[in-house]
């Protein structure tokens, strides 16, 4: 029995088919028993005599000896097969067996076969041509192989089967290796992200807007200190793990403190003595204590 050639589809040939090496000699020489006992197995269960009544229906036997993925690749494997030159194909012998073929798959499968009587067509067109003397052209230049368009296709059928065999080759990710997924283990302590300045403006930008709606007809002249204020933040987060952006504002004093107090602010992150902190885009805004190692 031949090798299959390298292909996927269920096309297949059946045992009368001389011309794809029958496998009545090799069928021949087999044991009459299963297992040195059994003459066949049941759903795995052995089975010492034939029934009496067992009916084997005429087409309860096929032996698939070669599968093709269409007409194109049968031809490739009668051609290569053989050892013809694909450039000078024979075509009778080629022909012949190729209606061999198609006759023995009409029988069993007519739509399947349907696909290969087109290309049946186009070789009995191309032997018929060939027996016919060639025609001259216009310009006197040799007229054009019945068998070249054929060819061409053959050609161009076989680079792309081999160039999907290469592809097939290639490793791929669940067949022959496997992706590999490593687990790393954040912090216990969250690293929070730097503040957007578009935020720290937003967040002061409602907190003026608040202190406008808190605003009283007494004029006063009050001497503020950015350092007295400085000292009140620093009071107002000892002791504590961080305070809302907001609260550290008394929108009831006026928009002068606010402006004072917001600076203050701004001078002790700058001297690196607090923390401006969030969590995420849009998240509240938090301030807290410089950590500063012993």
């Amino acid at each position: 029995m031949s090798a299959a050639p390298d292909s996927t589809a269920a096309h297949a040939a059946l045992l009368s088919l001389p011309e794809l090496d029958p496998l009545a000699p090799a069928l021949a020489g087999l044991p009459e028993t299963v297992d040195s006992v059994a003459v066949a197995r049941l759903y795995g269960e052995p089975l010492f005599q034939m029934p009496l009544d067992l009916y084997i229906p005429p087409d309860a036997l096929e032996v698939f000896l070669e599968a093709f993925q269409g007409p194109l690749d049968l031809l490739i494997y009668l051609i290569r097969r053989q050892n013809f030159n694909i450039l000078d194909i024979p075509m009778a012998d080629v022909t012949r067996q190729y209606l061999s073929y198609v006759d023995q798959l009409r029988k069993h499968n007519l739509e399947l076969a349907s696909e290969y009587l087109l290309m049946a067509a186009m070789l009995i067109e191309i032997k018929s041509r060939m027996l016919l003397p060639p025609k001259k052209t216009d310009d006197g230049s040799e007229p054009e192989d019945p068998r070249a368009e054929l060819v061409r296709r053959l050609l161009e059928y076989e680079q792309i089967k081999l160039a999907a065999a290469r592809l097939g080759a290639l490793p791929v990710a669940g067949r022959d290796f496997q992706l590999a997924q490593v687990h790393i283990e954040q912090s216990l302590q969250p690293r929070f992200p730097d503040v957007n300045a578009n935020d720290l403006r937003d967040a002061w930008a409602d907190i003026l807007r608040r202190a406008k709606l808190n605003q009283h007809h007494k004029i006063t002249r009050e001497q503020l200190s950015v350092r007295e204020h400085m000292s009140i933040v620093l009071r107002r987060l000892q002791g504590q793990k961080f305070l809302e952006f907001e609260h550290l504002f008394d929108v009831s004093r006026g928009q002068a403190v606010l402006v004072v107090t917001f600076i203050a602010m701004l001078e002790l992150a700058r001297e690196r003595l607090l923390e401006i902190t969030q969590a995420e885009a849009f998240a509240p805004i938090y301030v807290r204590l410089a950590y500063s190692p012993s």
